[in-house]
């Protein structure tokens, strides 16, 4: 730690623009830098691109339409200080604006309308944070509460029936294992009173992390499990009204999801295998009358992050779809016969409806300057056919807008402009789409985010997580930091090395059994290109990254000497820690 902060000090004398670097004995000792210029100038710039926003929705997500399209709700992210995590509120587009469903105390997330339009049901954690249950909402301004009842743990996600008599809750237990996607960590535990010096206690697999499927039957106000015990349930959809299509494991450790297979439920509890697949499997749906399923079979690194290849078929004989070089990320069955799902192709994002009678493809909209949904695409669908999108890109603030079925232009519903967006685009540059060969011919892309004026510019590489992930053209690169970056006279590579989504699942598989190997050829290979085609200063170039990207952060700087600085945010930088410590112990295999 000691060497790092030498030499990112020395690093920072070097970069232009950023003030007089603090002196190293000053923060050393607390580690306080919060009276440093650098510290200060980035406050000041997230401070005015947030602060206007505080209080009201500031990142919108979780798209849904009422089957006839009148009615959009959507979840929002709200910050009221620049401090810890931002609350969650339902929102339902009005004709002023976003009016917030079930006003209270606590987060609310996921409004899902119900098939005939009615009602929404939504998540709150309002009895205690973190920990989520389901509360449905009707009447003619949706004001009438149902408060349903309470599950063993937290609901993850929830969905209506067909014929909308039930509601499908997804539960973790308390202390269920957290994806990477999700945040890591565990669900929250069960306060159990004893004082913060006790020991834990590791005994095995404890009953209360398992995840299962409930339904709650709105006439009855009954709430029944429907999965059996020692099943594990990942992620699940209706399959008709009467048996659910899941991705599930018999063992609720996060390591056991990269092997889990497809799976009937049927309401008597009773299971049947579907598919056993090669990869990972993610975003099942099953057809309203019961006779078809969809599910996503992919190269994943990450639960709740998966995009890949697009099965469809009767239950016991899936078969793969065309779907023209698209990795699928989302799906939704519109009727009986029309599947409309989302994906990425390249920097493309995709949305497209299949039909699994004529087995034809019909793309909707095709994207490369925006995009949709984080942290990949995601879609709300009508009956019609129609969709709706939280539409994003490095120049272009959040909107919500619909993509009509039949061909017609997309049609904006609401945007999110205010004073701080006005700043940020002062700041931000602009990004374009760059490629390069690596070091053995292969092909790679990515987005150059790029201040104004001629090169060469000193040059921040920012690694995406993942491996498996895709930078696409949105809001600020996803990162408040890149447009800061840029305002300052850095350009910023967000390079998509092999391994990245988009490109097919033989694309991502290239990283597997090679970490740091040839993708980090990928990274070094397009600092190449940017410094022969004048864009970078050789001098000044320097490397950030979370997660995967923390570690090719930390693995780059010590594989060649051109690095300036580097800046590993939750890396890893240990492969023995990462085994037998982590909750995904066999990913660096």
């Amino acid at each position: 730690a000691f060497a790092a902060a030498h030499r990112v000090a020395a690093i920072e004398t070097s970069l232009p623009d950023v003030g007089p670097p603090p002196e190293l004995s000053a923060i050393a000792g607390s580690g306080d830098i919060r009276d440093t210029a650098a510290r200060n100038f980035t406050e000041r710039a997230f401070r005015a691109v947030h602060e206007p926003a505080f209080g009201r929705p500031h990142r919108l997500s979780e798209p849904d339409a009422s089957p006839d399209g009148a009615r959009v709700a959507l979840t929002g992210a709200v910050f009221d200080e620049l401090v810890g995590l931002p609350r969650s509120g339902a929102y339902q587009l009005a004709a002023d604006g976003l009016r917030t469903l079930d006003p209270g105390d606590g987060s609310r997330r996921s409004p899902r309308f119900s098939p005939d339009g009615r009602r929404v049901a939504l998540l709150t954690d309002e009895a205690e944070p973190g920990v989520f249950q389901v509360v449905i909402l009707s009447g003619a301004d949706l004001g009438q509460r149902t408060l349903a009842p309470g599950v063993p743990g937290t609901v993850e996600y929830l969905a209506w029936s067909p014929d909308g008599s039930a509601v499908l809750l997804g539960v973790a237990g308390r202390g269920a294992d957290l994806a990477g996607g999700q945040g890591s960590g565990t669900t929250q535990e069960q306060r159990s009173g004893r004082p913060d010096w006790a020991p834990s206690v590791d005994d095995g697999v404890p009953a209360n992390v398992w995840r299962s499927v409930h339904v709650f039957d709105l006439a009855s106000g009954e709430l029944r499990r429907w999965s059996p015990a020692g099943l594990n349930v990942w992620e699940a959809a209706w399959l008709g009204a009467d048996a659910i299509v899941a991705v599930t494991s018999p063992s609720p450790d996060e390591g056991a999801w990269y092997t889990a297979a497809l799976t009937l439920i049927r309401r008597d509890g009773t299971t049947t295998r579907l598919h056993a697949p090669r990869d990972q499997l993610g975003w099942p749906a099953g057809s309203p009358d019961g006779d078809a399923v969809a599910v996503v079979e992919a190269i994943a690194s990450d639960r709740w992050v998966v995009a890949g290849d697009l099965l469809v078929g009767p239950p016991e004989a899936l078969e793969p779809v065309d779907t023209l070089g698209v990795d699928v990320t989302a799906t939704h069955w519109i009727d009986e016969r029309r599947l409309g799902y989302a994906g990425v192709r390249g920097l493309e994002t995709v949305l497209a409806v299949h039909d699994r009678i004529t087995g034809t493809i019909t793309e909707l909209w095709a994207a490369a300057d925006t995009g949709c949904g984080m942290p990949y695409p995601q879609a709300g669908w009508t009956a019609a056919g129609d969709a709706v999108i939280v539409e994003e890109g490095y120049r272009v603030p959040q909107r919500l807008v619909t993509v009509p079925g039949d061909g017609a232009p997309p049609r904006v519903l609401h945007r999110t402009d205010h004073p701080g967006t006005d700043h940020l685009l002062g700041l931000a540059g602009t990004a374009q789409p760059v490629s390069w060969h690596s070091s053995d011919g292969l092909r790679i892309e990515g987005l150059l985010c790029l201040p104004p004026g001629d090169g060469p510019f000193p040059l921040v590489v920012n690694i995406h997580g993942g491996p498996v992930w895709a930078y696409r053209n949105q809001w600020s690169m996803f990162s408040t930091v890149v447009p800061v970056l840029v305002s300052r006279g850095y350009a910023v590579l967000n390079p998509n090395p092999r391994g990245s989504s988009g490109r097919g699942r033989a694309f991502a598989r290239r990283v597997f059994g090679d970490p740091g190997g040839l993708d980090g050829q990928d990274i070094l290979s397009g600092v190449d290109a940017l410094v022969g085609r004048g864009i970078a200063d050789p001098a000044r170039v320097g490397l950030m990254g979370g997660s995967y990207g923390g570690y090719l952060s930390s693995w780059l700087v010590t594989q060649d000497q051109r690095w300036a600085a580097a800046v590993p945010v939750a890396p890893v930088t240990d492969w023995y820690s990462q085994h037998f410590t982590s909750n995904i112990p066999f990913f660096d295999q």
